[in-house]
Parts: C-alpha cells; sequence; structure tokens
C-alpha cells in the first residue's frame, strides 16, 4: 500500500476528504529548500545535544528535541503555514471553536534505529473520550528524504475507523516516502508509527500537532514557550499556545501577586493584549 500524495497546490478539501478516507496524506514540495535549510539549521545545535530515548517506544537511536516555538523563527513560520491551518481548523471544527499547538518535535532516527511500536496519538488522553471525537490533527515536515529504508513513518491507510483492538496484517503497511519540504498529514486515530533506519544517514523530520482546544496539550507550550518569550509572537501564535481565553471559561487566572486578588484575567493579558472576550463568569 503506498500514502496518497498530493500536489504543493492541493485544497484544503482535498486534503479533508483524503483524511477523511484514509486518515493520512502527504503534500509534496509545500517549503522549498531553503526554508528547509533555514529550519535545520536554526534546530541542529539543539538537536545535537539531545540525549538519545531512553525507551523503546521513544527510540534508543533516536533524538526528540522539543520547545520549537521558542527556539526556532522558522518553525513558527511552519506552524501557521496556511495550507496546515486551514485544513487543521476546518477538519476540528465539528468540535471545537478553537484549536491549540499541542506538539512541537524535531524527530531524528540515526542508523540502526528500530521500528517503533504501533500506536494512536489520541491515546495520549487514554481511551476516555468517545471513538466519534477527533480530537487532532498532526503533520511531519520532511527535513530530509524520508524513504521506507530510513524509517519513512508507517502507517496503515483507513486504521482511523477501526475498532481500537483490530490489528493490522503486514500487507497494509504504508510508508510516507517525501522529498525535504514534503508534509505528511495523519490523524489522531490512524495506527502509525516511526519506521526502522536500515540507511546510513539519519532521517530528520519535524512533529507539529494540533489539537482541540479545550484539551490538555502533550508539550506544556506556557514552560516550552514561557510569556516572555510568547509576548513578542504573532497573536495568531500566541493563541495557538494557549495564551487566550477558550470558549466559556477555559484559562482564566487571577494575579497571585495582587494584594487586593485583583480582577479576574484572561491569559491573553500576560502576553500584553486585551481579552476578546468580555464576558463576566459566574453561575
Amino acid at each position: 500500500m503506498t500514502v496518497a500524495t498530493l500536489p504543493r497546490e492541493a485544497t484544503t478539501d482535498e486534503i479533508l476528504a483524503q483524511l477523511a478516507a484514509d486518515g493520512a496524506v502527504i503534500v509534496s514540495d509545500v517549503i522549498d529548500r531553503k526554508t528547509v535549510q533555514q529550519m535545520t539549521d536554526e534546530t541542529m545545535p539543539y538537536i545535537e545535544n539531545t540525549p538519545m530515548g531512553g525507551d523503546d517506544f521513544t527510540g534508543r537511536k533516536t533524538q526528540r528535541t522539543g520547545a520549537l516555538v521558542a527556539r526556532s523563527a522558522t518553525c513558527r513560520r511552519l506552524v501557521l503555514h496556511p495550507l496546515v491551518i486551514g485544513a487543521t481548523r476546518k477538519f476540528l471544527a465539528p468540535f471545537t471553536k478553537k484549536i491549540l499547538l499541542h506538539l512541537t518535535q524535531t524527530i531524528r532516527i540515526h542508523p540502526g534505529g528500530a521500528k517503533q511500536t504501533l500506536h494512536r496519538d489520541r491515546f495520549a488522553w487514554g481511551s476516555y473520550l468517545p471513538k466519534s471525537i477527533e480530537p487532532q490533527l498532526n503533520t511531519i515536515w520532511a527535513l530530509t528524504e524520508f524513504t521506507e529504508e530510513n524509517g519513512a513513518t508507517r502507517c496503515i491507510p483507513g486504521s482511523h475507523t477501526w475498532d481500537w483492538e483490530e490489528r493490522a496484517n503486514p500487507d497494509q503497511f504504508a510508508y510516507a516516502e517525501m522529498s525535504p519540504g514534503s508534509v505528511f498529514f495523519y490523524t489522531g486515530s490512524i495506527l502509525h508509527s516511526g519506521g526502522a533506519n536500515n540507511s546510513n544517514r539519519a532521517r530528520l523530520g519535524v512533529n507539529l500537532t494540533y489539537c482541540l482546544g479545550w484539551l490538555r496539550q502533550e508539550e506544556n507550550q506556557y514552560l516550552s514557550c514561557p510569556p516572555d518569550i510568547a509576548k513578542n509572537l504573532e497573536p495568531e501564535l500566541q493563541d495557538l499556545l494557549g495564551y487566550t481565553q477558550g470558549d466559556f471559561a477555559l484559562g482564566y487566572y487571577s494575579d497571585p501577586y495582587s494584594a487586593d486578588g485583583g480582577p479576574i484575567l484572561g491569559p491573553e493579558s500576560v502576553v500584553g493584549r486585551a481579552r476578546a472576550d468580555t464576558k463576566e463568569f459566574g453561575a
């Protein structure tokens, strides 16, 4: 099997149609090689100092480096890429008014790295969410060539519709083989994993994932990109990190240093913005 591949001119509706059918799709050559190199150059100093994974799931020959919004200006552009944001907002719209940036991570699989156990990313929240609610949409941007030999992400097209207990057969595997600058979209419900790197070069990609605005993020963005950094970012990116009032009463705070208790504040205020929703809280 293969992962369906669309051209860079693909529309949001074409991406969503493929996600509905297979749970995964590649869009080729979305960013140019200069942008790929910039992303690599900005993150490589951190990657080089990242230890290998400490277990089989994270990968004993795999480096996973986070806090990318704080560390990389190019990553911020990828997070906000119109094609990705447009598809993600529309994909998650049935279940939320706002979306959040769930995870930022480079994944560098070295030669000899073993294949990862198949899993569904939605189980970051356990199995508590009803199967009818899709909690996230994920992307992996290729910074090097992705091939079956060097550990391209493998998935089971269509498995996003399976019962959780259903198991895959070897002939159902597909690999996200793609050129640098391409992006692999996959849902939180599809079975997938990192592949084994049987080549003589490391495979490098950027995992940027998004979730429903009322769920807790896998990567704590308030710690990975604290207010003193976040205050200088674009408002849309601040919102994705979580520096915005969620629906109803999600995310407000009171200033712990205020002598008189102070007003209820939206998280926008900590990055120098007024809360858009000024409704009062109460019973």
